[in-house]
């Protein structure tokens, strides 16, 4: 009885940790000596999915979504392609800046800027985030404290103090972040509704590739991207010996994520151990109890060091696809718990932290 009480309450603690918050991000990203690739990408999405797309070569801001080419007119798509095209000659003159303050002249670079807000529908509550990456190290962020940019690093003050002291820059973010992506964000919510408030429940399985390796609980296909992969012992959550994959996205707009447990059949045959799956806005738990008819072989009959992980790989190529369009195929950003950050980007010149050193000052 105790065990059954204890298990839920952790399915109610699960629950009551969801709550409904939508988002809207841009990823801006300005590259030199890139072949074949455009100077400078902008791509905007909402609530994870893909809303509009920049580049420098076509100079046309391009719908992605049937429900946002709906519902404006060509002088509101005239108007983002002005602003965009803006941003394309600040960042490029932003990337000559940094490039001539570490002595870089060759080799690929890359400044990335992504910035957003987001609200949750039943509180209010508002949130704002902007971060700046220069060849894949994090650079710049904005704090909706202070209102202010804060290097993130020492050889990122020159530009901290130069984007502080712009009175009219720190204005504009200002309003950004606490209006205009608000209310951007709120009307295209409403104008995308009917795919933005679906939901779609998770296919969940139990995955192993070897008799002696972690069992994988693999829940994709569901929407939103709100979700908990939680394993579960004798009732209780259990963390220990656990590692959370992240949120991946399929490339039929759906999404899915892993959750890794390390125990021995001994172990997991002699205490219930189970996954439950939460989705924002579904009521239902998506639970599977390990046991070995649930489990998934992902060995071959005859060998077992064959490994045919064709869902997990599924959704890497999808990860990667996402990645080419939204950095140009050399950085992306990733969250990990509680941190962003940029993975870094190689490059032929001197790491910018020691071509720092010695710089003239802008």
């Amino acid at each position: 009885m105790k065990g059954v009480i204890l298990m839920f309450l952790g399915i109610v603690h699960l629950r009551e940790a969801f709550s409904v918050t939508h988002s809207l991000k841009y990823f801006s990203t300005a590259s030199s000596n890139i072949p074949n690739f455009p100077e400078f990408m902008v791509v905007g999405m909402v609530d994870g999915v893909q809303m509009v797309l920049y580049d420098s070569n076509s100079q046309k801001v391009v719908p992605k979504q049937d429900w946002i080419n709906k519902q404006t007119d060509a002088e509101f798509w005239e108007s983002e392609r002005e602003k965009f095209f803006d941003f394309q000659q600040s960042f490029k003159a932003e990337v000559d800046i940094l490039k001539q303050r570490f002595n870089q002249s060759g080799g690929v670079h890359v400044l990335q800027y992504i910035y957003g807000c987001s609200r949750n529908d039943e509180t209010e509550q508002r949130d704002g985030f902007g971060q700046l990456g220069y060849n894949g190290e994090d650079f710049l962020e904005y704090d909706m404290n202070t209102l202010t940019w804060n290097a993130l690093k020492q050889q990122a003050n020159f530009m901290r103090d130069k984007w502080n002291n712009d009175i009219s820059r720190l204005g504009f973010w200002k309003i950004y972040f606490s209006q205009t992506c608000i209310e951007c964000l709120k009307k295209q919510v409403v104008n995308g509704k009917r795919p933005l408030m679906r939901t779609v429940p998770p296919s969940v399985s139990l995955l192993q590739k070897t008799p002696s390796s972690p069992v994988t609980c693999h829940a994709t296909g569901f929407y939103p991207s709100g979700v908990m992969v939680v394993w579960q012992k004798d009732g209780q959550d259990h963390h220990e010996d656990v590692e959370n994959g992240e949120i991946l996205p399929n490339n039929d707009g759906t999404f899915q994520k892993s959750a890794h447990l390390k125990v021995t059949p001994e172990e997991w045959k002699n205490n219930k151990y189970q996954c439950v799956v939460q989705v924002t806005g579904i009521k239902e738990d998506f639970i599977k109890v390990l046991t070995q008819s649930e489990i998934h072989p992902n060995w071959g009959a005859n060998d077992p060091n064959t490994v045919g992980s064709a869902p997990i790989i599924g959704g890497v190529v999808a990860l990667l696809l996402l990645v080419v369009v939204v950095v140009v195929g050399v950085v992306m950003w990733r969250k990990k718990k509680s941190e962003k950050g940029f993975v870094p980007a190689s490059t032929s010149d001197t790491d910018s932290e020691n071509s720092g050193k010695g710089a003239q000052k802008i």
